[in-house]
């Protein structure tokens, strides 16, 4: 039951943030800038909050300027929503995208995937009919 209650903690949290991300006034947080999760410690007290840029150059940048902004980020989140504390906001890269793009490249490639049953190595998936 309680893990159902942090699951929409962290969601509201993810939602009010994203929202947020916009008034930001420092220089370096702009461009495209996504909350990919939040996890939340169970006493509230502290959130990592995970986020994608777009222009991956700049992405240390964003990081940065957010980390400045967290004081800010926190009030703001404390005004919007109805919690006894406001957890302590760190933010860090989410690699996911890139995991999941770097899988799927490698299943995409037969010198990596083999077929799974020898017997069937014959067929040839990718013909025309």
């Amino acid at each position: 039951m309680a893990s159902n209650r942090m699951g929409r903690i962290n969601e509201e949290i993810q939602r009010e943030l994203a929202a947020l991300l916009p008034t930001v006034k420092d220089p370096r947080v702009s461009g495209m800038i996504s909350v990919t999760a939040v996890e939340t410690t169970p006493d509230l007290k502290y959130a990592k909050v995970y986020i994608s840029a777009l222009d991956k150059s700049a992405e240390d940048q964003v990081l940065k300027g957010l980390k400045s902004a967290a004081g800010y980020l926190r009030r703001e989140l404390g005004r919007a929503l109805d919690l006894r504390s406001t957890p302590e906001l760190s933010f860090v890269r989410d690699d996911s995208i890139d995991k999941g793009a770097h899988i799927l490249q490698m299943l995409r490639d037969p010198q990596v995937v083999k077929p799974a049953n020898p017997a069937n190595a014959h067929i040839d998936l990718e013909e025309e009919e």
